[in-house]
């Protein structure tokens, strides 16, 4: 029996422009338009718009709201001012990962987390499942479209079809307005590396607005997929659930720390992270460059003079750099700038040396 894939609203608009689909976590998604290769490029240099409508959302609302988003995320929301995002890893007791997601502020009882597309239904039940006080918990992802315009010019396409002044929208925050007639929640957060901004409508409107995004940019937008999507994050080493960020990785250990906010009131994963800390890391998030030929890929074993020791969270030929570079696990004592390591594949060590993160960052504008 052929498994059925989820759309998004704007499946058969990718359809038709010759977007290739793919089975990703579940969903029928454009893996690339044009080309991987050429949408990065397009994105570093002017812009590219994705459709990320996959991703769920999860609106909490009500006077203990914040209580309970505090219980559940590492990070500490009461500094969260209305219209102001936050990051956050979400944690089970043992310090393992749930997921990683955006809180944003929408009012003074209101907010939406906006999740992983394939952790959707787990998160909505760990949440659920720990829900407490006076709240209202309510997954709202398949009235939600969600677009993203990344690139240099993302501000100056979108500028031409919405009144809103997106100039003094600063890196996550948001505000609610009207682009090409459609209402919108227009945030500033990306998962590129770039500047950029996020659209986010009621779900019939999405594909109207991808086009009147399309048509507003001309030459210097071009519709991209999955595949430039995980490079460009990948460039500006962003953690990725299921590669740096799973049930068995701790935000200490991918280098979350600044998320996690220990001085904090209790929250699920507190003490098991505190205890990790006081005793120290024994494994971090490294950056790795390949000296020797060879592309690393997730999964492959990282050894120190012949001994494994790690493995490969994520790696790729980085069309920015012109390199072959990776992310991986390994032991404290090995993650530090100037170590060499070898990635194993079919039998045979590469060498490899690490270096520091991010891989990529882009010039202040």
């Amino acid at each position: 029996m052929e498994k059925q894939l989820k759309k998004t609203p704007l499946y058969e608009t990718h359809v038709k422009a010759g977007g290739k689909i793919v089975d990703f976590g579940g969903w029928a998604l454009p893996v690339q338009y044009s080309g991987i290769l050429e949408e990065h490029k397009h994105v570093r240099s002017h812009a590219g718009l994705f459709d990320v409508s996959h991703m769920g959302e999860i609106e909490i609302k009500g006077p203990d709201a914040l209580q309970l988003i505090n219980k559940l995320v590492c990070n500490d929301i009461s500094v969260l001012q209305i219209n102001q995002a936050i990051y956050s890893p979400m944690c089970y007791e043992n310090g393992g990962i749930v997921d990683d997601l955006l809180i944003y502020r929408l009012g003074e009882e209101r907010y939406w987390l906006v999740i992983n597309a394939a952790n959707t239904d787990k998160d909505y039940a760990w949440i659920k499942d720990h829900q407490e006080g006076q709240t209202v918990v309510e997954n709202i992802s398949s009235d939600i479209a969600q677009l993203a315009l990344q690139g240099p010019d993302a501000l100056s396409i979108l500028k031409t079809i919405t009144d809103v002044d997106l100039e003094p929208i600063n890196y996550y925050w948001c505000t609610q307005g009207s682009v090409a007639g459609i209402q919108c929640l227009i945030s500033r957060t990306g998962y590129t590396g770039e500047d950029g901004f996020e659209l986010y409508c009621h779900s019939d409107k999405g594909a109207e607005l991808w086009k009147a995004i399309l048509k507003a940019g001309g030459e210097r937008v071009v519709p991209a997929g999955l595949g430039a999507r995980d490079t460009l994050r990948f460039e500006a080493c962003m953690p990725l659930y299921g590669h740096e960020l799973t049930a068995e990785i701790t935000p200490l250990e991918a280098g979350l720390n600044y998320f996690v906010k220990l001085h904090k009131d209790n929250f699920i994963g507190k003490e098991a992270l505190k205890a990790q800390k006081e005793a120290g890391v024994p494994r971090k998030l490294a950056a790795f460059t390949m000296i020797d030929r060879g592309i690393p890929r997730a999964g492959y074993p990282l050894a120190v003079e012949g001994n494994e020791v790690g493995f490969v969270t994520s790696g790729t030929f980085s069309p920015t750099l012109q390199k072959n570079l990776g992310m991986g696990i390994l032991p404290a004592a090995y993650a530090k700038e100037g170590q060499k390591i070898q990635v194993m594949a079919r039998g045979k060590g590469y060498t490899a040396i690490v270096i520091k993160k991010p891989f990529y960052k882009r010039n202040a504008r």
